[in-house]
């Protein structure tokens, strides 16, 4: 009976640890995606903003321009912009290069249990 008894708590232990590890892995894949949407659109609205300013701006320097240097001004807006575009492409590469892993503490959370479970078979011999 004793045998019968431990192998029904190691099962039970089992299963609330693989219970409690995907309740884990469910939080934080919500928490992903919640970052994920805040991340889209937020640069759905800066889009938005920033291609309106972009485009007056431009507007207004051509026109200040008209009479004098109209294609240098247009090239010096055209300028401007990449360079300012290849900055925030760089910024949200860092951005998410910097986020941390999916699953991450699931992870590390099963690798634990493993670490004890060899452990505490190597404790018994």
């Amino acid at each position: 009976m004793a045998i019968a008894e431990s192998v029904g708590r190691i099962g039970a232990t089992l299963v609330a640890m693989v219970q409690t590890r995907l309740e884990l892995a469910a939080v934080e894949v919500q928490e992903e995606l919640q970052r994920f949407l805040g991340y889209v659109v937020l640069a759905l609205a800066s889009l938005i903003l920033f291609g309106i300013t972009a485009l007056l701006v431009v507007l207004l320097v051509v026109v200040i321009f008209w009479d004098s240097y109209r294609l240098q001004a247009i090239g010096a807006m055209a300028v401007l912009f990449g360079v300012a575009g290849g900055a925030i492409a760089m910024q949200v590469k860092r951005s998410f290069d910097a986020r941390p892993r999916l699953l991450g503490a699931t992870v590390a959370e099963l690798n634990k249990d493993v670490n004890f479970i060899r452990n505490a078979g190597h404790a018994d011999e």
